[in-house]
């Protein structure tokens, strides 16, 4: 399973972000969501949601092995993760990023709290792999290890 993006319905909200945060950490940070809403304007114009396609890719990476697949999605074990950075640097859509209060990296790990409060239907559950080669990334490196 994966959240498919139909980033031309993204409204820019916010709320997915806002209640990910919650989920995650207790608190209204949209620096500590998984789920980042990049702006692009002034050409083309829009929002785009960033998030994890589950592809596995940093789990592969991760020398500690602390990123396992469990449920449907790859979640990182705070109690192995060494902080190293590989599975950000790794992933190839920029989905995972680190910060400073975080234990571990930050990613989805598919809770589906977001889907409640997209009103716009710019985040979709898919029961299948994540098969988009063209999905939006947060590429700025930089940002992601140090938000």
């Amino acid at each position: 399973m994966h959240i498919d993006i139909q980033e031309e319905l993204c409204s820019g909200c916010r709320l997915c972000s806002q209640v990910c945060a919650i989920t995650r950490f207790k608190e209204i940070n949209p620096k500590k969501s998984a789920i980042i809403i990049k702006s692009k304007f002034p050409v083309p114009g829009g929002f785009v949601p960033v998030l994890c396609t589950q592809c596995g890719e940093c789990a592969t990476v991760c020398p500690a092995q602390a990123i396992s697949y469990q449920n449907g999605a790859y979640v990182i074990d705070p109690d192995e993760c060494i902080q190293c950075g590989a599975c950000v640097e790794n992933c190839p859509n920029g989905a995972i990023h680190m910060h400073a209060d975080a234990e571990a990296p930050i990613k989805c790990d598919l809770c589906l709290e977001c889907l409640k409060v997209c009103n716009t239907g710019a985040l979709v559950p898919v029961e299948a792999p994540c098969q988009r080669k063209d999905l939006p990334a947060w590429t700025d490196s930089e940002e992601r290890l140090y938000a």
